[in-house]
């Protein structure tokens, strides 16, 4: 848990307070090093996802403990807490950034989202409009769950990847800029539209290959539609740069379960830098 100083400051339980970096187990102690050794390790267990994720105890369940299991294969050999939902509150480091969904009531909207999902029966039998609008809705559900301390972006590109391909559709990150992801998340949140957001689905999705045509040429480039920052595949440090974490979105599909759970207007809690979330 949290703690505070006896002056009143916030202390993150999971920062090494001599290197001020995510307590980590692969001995990191530079923010270059960390990212480039958490993006090597975690590219290399995607490919084992990407092949047979049921062989790594990753079941396509389509709520949060896919999610969890999916954040523990990616980062279980970086940090003791994968696959383990956050204890703190977290927002972006950007200003006029809320905090995302608080601790307690992550397990609680978890199973709402996975509802909603369900009743869209994993957005399959959908033609394209449909699928865009309906997983721009979903999309944002689960992120502003927002349940690890780290790592929440790749985990819900794994995750909205295979409900594509599930769904007969494919998504290809690598064409999402972080600037394009802000300002549609921004416009979502702050104006309750999500046009911005969908439009941006609109440029990534495309119908997916059958699944008789999944060979080791389409998983390649499924590996590559995923866009990991990873130094030992193309694009490395460029997909960093691509990357952006998406902030609150609202849609009228949503209005019951955020009025639910609200928000805390302000809070002692860690932040994230600009663009963390999506390119980690």
């Amino acid at each position: 848990m949290a703690s505070t100083e006896p002056d009143g400051l916030f202390v993150d339980p999971y920062l090494d307070p001599d290197t001020v970096l995510l307590r980590n187990k692969v001995g990191a102690r530079t923010k270059v090093a960390l990212e480039e050794i958490e993006g090597d390790l975690a590219f290399v267990r995607l490919v084992q996802l990407t092949d047979r994720p049921a062989a790594w105890g990753v079941k396509a369940t389509g709520d949060l403990d896919e999610l969890r299991a999916i954040h523990r294969h990616l980062f279980g050999d970086v940090y003791d807490w994968a696959g383990e939902l956050r204890t703190v509150d977290v927002r972006k480091n950007v200003e006029g950034a809320g905090y995302f969904l608080p601790v307690s009531m992550i397990e609680r909207a978890s199973v709402y989202a996975a509802e909603e999902l369900r009743a869209d029966d994993h957005l399959r039998g959908m033609e394209r409009g449909r699928f865009i609008k309906r997983l721009a809705h979903h999309y944002d559900q689960f992120n502003y769950i927002h349940p690890f301390r780290e790592g929440n972006g790749r985990t819900q590109r794994v995750l909205w990847n295979r409900v594509a391909r599930d769904a007969g559709w494919q998504l290809d990150w690598r064409l999402v800029h972080g600037s394009t992801n802000d300002a549609a998340c921004r416009a979502a949140s702050d104006q309750h539209d999500l046009a911005l957001l969908r439009a941006m689905f609109d440029r990534i999705v495309t119908e997916a290959a059958p699944v008789a045509g999944r060979d080791p040429a389409w998983q390649a480039a499924e590996l590559a539609r995923l866009s990991f920052p990873s130094s030992t595949h193309a694009g490395g440090r460029a997909d960093r740069d691509r990357e952006a974490d998406h902030g609150r979105t609202v849609d009228e599909a949503g209005d019951r379960s955020r009025s639910q759970l609200g928000r805390p207007a302000s809070a002692a809690g860690p932040v994230e830098g600009p663009g963390e979330e999506m390119e980690r």
